[in-house]
């Protein structure tokens, strides 16, 4: 295996003159995992070197106590991407949580990370265990710090599976695991606070999934009396005319994984003129095309750039790297990006904003 990207994102935009600023940011280290142990035993049983069934569980738990390890030593203390903090994690396959603190709003909970559990909303886009494995985990440390019940947002067509996971976990650990858990479905909205809304938008995995957007609540003067003077809209105001309109502005936009079809919905344009969108882009590189990407439900960063022309975000943060790429591979990935998607886009790995690489 190549060596591992354990976590890449977070930083669009920091790639040069904010180095100072991004390295706040802690992420997982690039690393390489030991190489596999020679596996030998009685009766000349997997004798030779990287043979058989148990080398191949060999590389694997070398991997993924490659990933504890680094994972163990990561402080991460966010970086300010259009004047939102956001702290996470995201590799392929691995782990995926990012946190918005200012919105008090996490994205998927992969294996329950402790940075995480602060939030009080938590927007599960789809059932695979990397991106909803650590959600029994974050309600009972909620519990065990005597946070209130968080509220749990999930596609409506795992809503009762959900419920009933949480049920075994009850029977088992005997403990409460108060949530109020919240089948938010296309269309609707939820108000997380008089002045943030959120609602879900469709995306295209290999199973059912969909991602969210947070909303601002403005409220603008309505046209028709821009020309008063402040004392007659007082009076307007006072009598109980409505003077007006409530505005909605996207903020931030989390897809969790999905194919680049999201893109091409006319319904996503909320996603896509966000102030920070959050995505995927799992393969970078010829080695791995779009054909796979698409087969197994991620996106490769070609498809991102074919389809540019779309994204009116100020920031657009790439997540869930496959851990088969490198810091390097990386780096050389996000050079290839147009000069108008590359001033939008990028990442920080180990901490460290990439130097300009335009």
């Amino acid at each position: 295996m190549a060596a591992s990207s354990l976590f890449s994102t977070f930083s669009p935009r920091l790639l040069s003159g904010t180095s100072a600023r991004a390295s706040r940011f802690q992420t997982l280290a690039a690393r390489k995992p030991p190489a596999a142990s020679t596996v030998s035993g009685g009766g000349g049983r997997g004798k030779g070197k990287g043979g058989g069934l148990l080398s191949v569980l060999d590389r694997a738990l070398a991997d993924e106590e490659e990933y504890r390890r680094a994972r163990a030593q990561v402080q991460r203390k966010g970086v300010e991407v259009e004047g939102y903090a956001i702290e996470g994690i995201s590799v392929g396959g691995h782990e995926t949580c990012v946190t918005v603190p200012a919105l008090n709003v996490a994205f998927d909970i992969g294996r329950g990370p402790q940075f995480a559990v602060s939030q009080d909303y938590l927007f599960i886009t789809h059932a695979h265990l990397d991106h909803i494995g650590g959600l029994p985990m974050y309600i009972a440390t909620r519990g065990l710090y005597n946070l209130k019940p968080p509220t749990v947002f999930v596609p409506p067509c795992i809503r009762d599976d959900v419920e009933e996971l949480l049920q075994v976990h009850r029977k088992m650990s005997q403990i409460e695991l108060s949530v109020e858990l919240v089948a938010l479905d296309l269309g609707e909205t939820y108000e997380i606070r008089n002045d943030l809304v959120a609602r879900p938008f469709q995306t295209y995995h290999a199973i059912p999934s969909q991602g969210y957007v947070i909303y601002s609540i403005r409220r603008k003067l309505k046209k028709q009396y821009a020309h008063l003077k402040g004392s007659q809209i007082m009076k307007l105001k006072q009598s109980g005319t409505e003077i007006t309109d409530t505005m909605l502005y996207p903020e931030v936009a989390f897809t969790g994984d999905t194919k680049s079809d999201f893109i091409l919905d006319p319904r996503n344009a909320d996603a896509l003129r966000a102030r920070v969108l959050i995505t995927e882009a799992t393969f970078l590189d010829d080695h791995i095309d779009v054909e796979h990407a698409r087969e197994h439900g991620h996106m490769h960063l070609s498809e991102i750039m074919e389809h540019s022309q779309w994204f009116r975000n100020e920031t657009i943060v790439l997540t869930h790297f496959s851990n088969r790429y490198s810091l390097e591979d990386i780096r050389q990935a996000v050079s290839r990006l147009q000069p108008k998607l590359h001033s939008k886009v990028g990442h920080s790995i180990d901490g460290e904003a990439l130097p300009d690489i335009r």
